[in-house]
Order: structure tokens, then C-alpha cells, then sequence
């Protein structure tokens, strides 16, 4: 990745990410090792994260992968301990773990359909970034916070309620750390996200039909990737300590706006 050294070098910093084995979270992941920062990701899938720290190894940088259900408190406390024994700091915290929704109709919505989405979405997110921030405010100097939120937070999402709200609550959380811990030197950010082919949402984006209802609203005439979230990672990573704080950033190609 041309241009991710220098003014955006990490060497010696250490970033986690949950869901960092496979789609976005591995493109950031990817990014933030090539820019030089020692990596750790979580997933709950032992062979991607394998699979996983086998390609980011490639970078020359400290790679780890742990297996950690971002939405078991203990698994998050342990898997945070865990992560800290390895790199000793963490220093940004990418909370990208999540579930989709079920599709079904908002009358037929079932609570534990609604919990199970809500358990990862947005308590696995919290439960990650309490743990993050927690850490940072104690050992002092700062740290960034990112959380993977979706359009769907801000545009109507039918049959897909429980997923809407989960990112909706999610951007809220990032905000309110934002503000709150801003007086520690510790910023946060909120990803609105487009469609982006990952293995979540494979299916959906490569119906025949779906894909050519949408496409003639995509401005770029692709689906996103993980890859290009590699740079923007690595800019968010690299933004400990400075003014631009409390951000949404949508990353769609101009999908919202067409």
C-alpha cells in the first residue's frame, strides 16, 4: 500500500479488531500491517483466523489471532487480557464483529431473532470497547475507537429491523465516547457503510436481481471490498491525539447521495 509509511507509519503500534479474519475487518487489518502496526484480530471461526494471521504474518509484522464471542463478557475480558499478555498495549480498537439479520417481516419478528442480532452487533461492540477504552484511560496517552456501523442506521431498512437498529445504537455508542473520553486523548469514529462485497453479504449483493436493481444506483458501478478499507484504517489508526473526533464516515462510493 503505496504511501502508508511516512507521514502514516504505525510502526510500534498495536491494533485490535474483532471480526478481523475475513471482510472489512481483515481489509483493515491488512492495511494497519502494512503501514507497520502489530496486529491482533478476534473471530469466533478457528480456521479463518488461522487462515487469517497466516496472511497478515506476510507484512513482517506481530500478528495474533485469538478466538473471542465479542457477545460472552467473559470471553471479552479474558480475550482482552489475553491480547494485552501478547502485545502489552493496545493502542486502536476496531469493534467490525457482527451478524446479520434475519430478513423477515417487522410483524413476525421474533425477540430472540432481535437479541441474537443485538447480542454481537451491539453488546459485542460495547463489551469491546468498554474493555479498549478502559485500558487506554488507564495506561494514559491516548487511542482511537472505531466501530463498523451501516447505511441501513439512517436509511429504512424493511425486513431487516433488528440489523438497522443494532448499527443505529452502535454510531450513538461511538458518539457518546467520543465526547466522554475525549479528555483522555481518546478519539472516536463511527463507519457508515455501503455495500460491500464481504462473505456476510455475498448472497445478497450477487442476486441477479438484486444486483441489477442496485447497481444503477451505485455511482461507481462496483461493490465495495475489504480493501478499500485498508487506507482508512490506517489514517484513523494513525489520528490518536488530534482534533477530528466524533466522525460517521460514510464509505459507500457515493451510493447515498446518487
Amino acid at each position: 500500500m503505496s504511501g502508508a509509511h511516512g507521514m502514516f507509519d504505525l510502526t510500534g503500534h498495536v491494533a485490535l479488531l474483532t471480526g478481523g479474519n475475513s471482510g472489512i475487518g481483515l481489509g483493515m487489518a491488512h492495511g494497519l500491517a502494512e503501514a507497520g502496526a502489530d496486529v491482533c484480530v478476534w473471530g469466533t471461526n478457528a480456521g479463518r483466523n488461522a487462515a487469517a494471521s497466516e496472511e497478515l504474518a506476510k507484512h513482517g509484522t506481530r500478528v495474533a489471532a485469538i478466538r473471542c464471542d465479542v457477545g460472552d463478557e467473559d470471553a471479552v475480558t479474558g480475550g482482552f487480557a489475553e491480547t494485552l499478555e501478547q502485545f502489552g498495549r493496545v493502542d486502536s480498537c476496531f469493534a467490525n464483529a457482527g451478524v446479520n439479520g434475519t430478513i423477515t417481516p417487522f410483524t413476525e419478528l421474533s425477540l430472540t431473532d432481535f437479541r441474537r442480532v443485538m447480542r454481537v452487533n451491539l453488546e459485542g461492540a460495547f463489551l469491546t470497547l468498554r474493555a479498549a477504552s478502559a485500558h487506554m484511560v488507564e495506561r494514559g496517552g491516548g487511542g482511537v475507537l472505531v466501530g463498523t456501523s451501516s447505511l441501513s442506521s439512517v436509511q429504512g431498512s424493511p425486513r431487516n429491523e433488528a440489523y438497522a437498529a443494532s448499527k443505529a445504537g452502535l454510531t450513538s455508542l461511538i458518539q457518546g465516547c467520543a465526547v466522554e473520553l475525549a479528555r483522555y486523548g481518546i478519539n472516536a469514529h463511527a463507519l457508515q457503510v455501503g455495500w460491500v462485497d464481504t462473505p456476510l453479504a455475498s448472497a445478497t449483493l450477487h442476486n441477479e436481481t438484486f444486483e441489477r436493481n442496485v447497481m444503477k444506483r451505485m455511482p461507481q458501478r462496483r461493490w465495495g471490498t475489504p480493501s478499500d478499507f485498508a487506507r482508512l484504517a490506517v489514517y484513523l489508526a494513525g489520528g490518536a491525539g488530534g482534533f477530528q473526533t466524533g466522525d460517521t464516515i460514510v464509505v459507500d462510493g457515493a451510493y447515498s447521495i446518487f
